[in-house]
C-alpha cells in the first residue's frame, strides 16, 4: 500500500497534467492541434533550460533564487555589446561571460565561503536587476543586428531552435543524471554532503560547478528571450527564479536533496507549459494566471513534503521489517 502511495505521490504531477489536458481539450477543441502543442514548448523552452541545471543545484541540496536576474542582466548586456560591435557573436559570447561570473560568485560564496544560498541568491536576485536596470536606465534596448534576430525566428525544418535547444538540454540531463558519475555524485552530496566527502566526492567543487552551470543556462534563457521578443527589456527575466523552482518541486526534485528524475522535470514543465496556455485560450486574467503559478509551487512544496514522510516511513518499516526478532528483544529490554 506504501508503494502504492509513493508511486502516486512521485507522479502526481504527470496525472494532474493529463487530468489539465482533457480538461482544456474539453473547453476548446483546437487545445490539442499540433501548431498549439508547439506553441506551448516555445512558450516553455527557456523557463525548462534554465529549470534543468536548478534541478541539479536543488538535488545538491542547495539552491539559485538569482537566475531570473542574471537572465534579464545576461540580455541587456549582450544586446549593449551587439549594438556597439553589430555582432551577434560578440553579444552572444558577452551574456555567457555574465552567466559564468555571477555563477561562479555564487558558487564561491556557497559552495567554498558555506554561506546560506538563500540568503546569498536572494540578495543578488536583487543585485543583478537593479544592475540591469542601472545600465539602461529603465528603457528597453532595441536595434539589434540582423544576425542576432534571425535567431528569434529560426527553424530547423518545422522545429523552431529554442525547442531544439531544450530538447537537447534534456537529454544531456537525462544522460548526466542516470549515465555519469556526475550524477551520483550529486545525489549523493544531498543525500549526505559529510558521507558524500568520506566516499572521495569534491562537494565545493562540485556544487561550485553546478552554480557556474545554472549560471550559463540563465544567460542563455535570457539571450535567447531577448531574441524572440527583438529586444532587451531590463525586466526580461523577472519571476523566472520562481517559476523555475515551481517546475523543479512539481517535477518530483526533494527540496532537502538527494533526490529527482529529470522526466519528473519534463513533468514540471509541461504542467507549468500547459497550464498557462490553456487558461490563455480560457481567456483568463494574466493576474489570476500569476495566482495560480504562485498556487503551483505552495501545492509541489506540500507534494515534496508528503513524498518525504512517506519515503521515510517506508524506510523505517522496511528497517523493522529485516530486524531479527532476537534483536528486537534485545531492544525492548533494553528499553
Amino acid at each position: 500500500m506504501n508503494r502504492i502511495k509513493i508511486a502516486l505521490a512521485q507522479n502526481g504531477t504527470f496525472i494532474a497534467l493529463l487530468v489539465m489536458i482533457i480538461f482544456f481539450a474539453s473547453m476548446n477543441p483546437r487545445f490539442l492541434s499540433l501548431a498549439n502543442g508547439q506553441t506551448i514548448l516555445l512558450q516553455i523552452a527557456e523557463l525548462g533550460i534554465i529549470a534543468l541545471p536548478l534541478a541539479f543545484l536543488v538535488m545538491s541540496g542547495t539552491l539559485d533564487l538569482s537566475v531570473g536576474s542574471v537572465a534579464s542582466l545576461s540580455a541587456v548586456v549582450s544586446a549593449m555589446v551587439m549594438i556597439e560591435t553589430n555582432s551577434a557573436l560578440w553579444g552572444f559570447a558577452a551574456a555567457i561571460v555574465v552567466g559564468v561570473i555571477t555563477g561562479a560568485l555564487n558558487g564561491l560564496l556557497v559552495a567554498y565561503l558555506k554561506l546560506n544560498p538563500l540568503v546569498i541568491t536572494l540578495g543578488f536576485l536583487s543585485v543583478w536587476g537593479g544592475l540591469a536596470l542601472f545600465l539602461t536606465q529603465g528603457s528597453t534596448l532595441v536595434g539589434f543586428p540582423d544576425s542576432f534576430k534571425a535567431l528569434g525566428t529560426m527553424t530547423v525544418g518545422p522545429v523552431p531552435l529554442q525547442i531544439i535547444i531544450l530538447a537537447v538540454g534534456v537529454f544531456l540531463a537525462w544522460y548526466v543524471l542516470n549515465r555519469n558519475s556526475l550524477g551520483r555524485n550529486v545525489l549523493a552530496i544531498g543525500g549526505n554532503p559529510r558521507a558524500a566527502h568520506l566516499m572521495g566526492i569534491r562537494v565545493p567543487r562540485t556544487i561550485f560547478s553546478l552554480f557556474v552551470a545554472t549560471g550559463v543556462a540563465a544567460a542563455i534563457s535570457g539571450t535567447l528571450l531577448a531574441a524572440k521578443l527583438q529586444s532587451a527589456p531590463p525586466t526580461v527575466g523577472n519571476g523566472m527564479e520562481i517559476q523555475a523552482l515551481t517546475v523543479v518541486l512539481l517535477g518530483g526534485v526533494a527540496l532537502e536533496g538527494g533526490m529527482g528524475r529529470i522526466t519528473g522535470v519534463v513533468s514540471g514543465l509541461l504542467f507549468v507549459g500547459v497550464l498557462r496556455n490553456g487558461l490563455v485560450i480560457m481567456g483568463v486574467s494574466q493576474f489570476l494566471q500569476t495566482i495560480l503559478i504562485g498556487a503551483t509551487l505552495v501545492v509541489a512544496v506540500l507534494l515534496d513534503g508528503s513524498v518525504q514522510r512517506l519515503l521515510k516511513k517506508s524506510w523505517t518499516t522496511l528497517d523493522v521489517k529485516k530486524t531479527p526478532k532476537s534483536d528486537k528483544a534485545k531492544t525492548e529490554v533494553a528499553a
